[in-house]
């Protein structure tokens, strides 16, 4: 009886090693992924900053203003100024659902509920 208790034992030994061993290379994996992703996040983000710069520059307001006056033929671009906005007074807005001139609001029935 004592040598099958020495032989489980030992194969429970064996079997949490194996168990052990086979998550150790699991997580070494892992962290081989996780760093290659944030490798690429890296390369990402860098290539962002690039074509952000990249983007500045090329919209950069003497440029833009420079392109508009040599293709003015075809685009028929102005340059902005205030004159070109309007107040709020001018925008003509439709009238509100339910809603009279004097400002009242009326029931889409047109009835007043059964109240004098």
């Amino acid at each position: 009886m004592r040598s099958l208790l020495y032989f489980l034992s030992v194969a429970l030994v064996i079997g949490l090693a194996y168990w052990a061993y086979q998550q150790n290379l699991e997580t070494q994996q892992a962290l081989k992924r996780v760093t290659k992703l944030q490798d690429k996040i890296a390369a990402t983000h860098e290539a962002l900053a690039v074509q952000r710069a990249e983007w500045a520059y090329l919209n950069r307001p003497d440029r833009l203003r420079e392109l508009a006056e040599l293709n003015f033929g075809s685009l028929e671009l102005l340059p902005m100024d205030p004159g070109h906005f309007g107040s709020i007074d001018e925008v003509s807005f439709p009238p509100l659902p339910g809603l009279s001139q004097d400002g009242v609001v009326r029931s889409a029935s047109g009835s007043n509920g059964g109240r004098p």
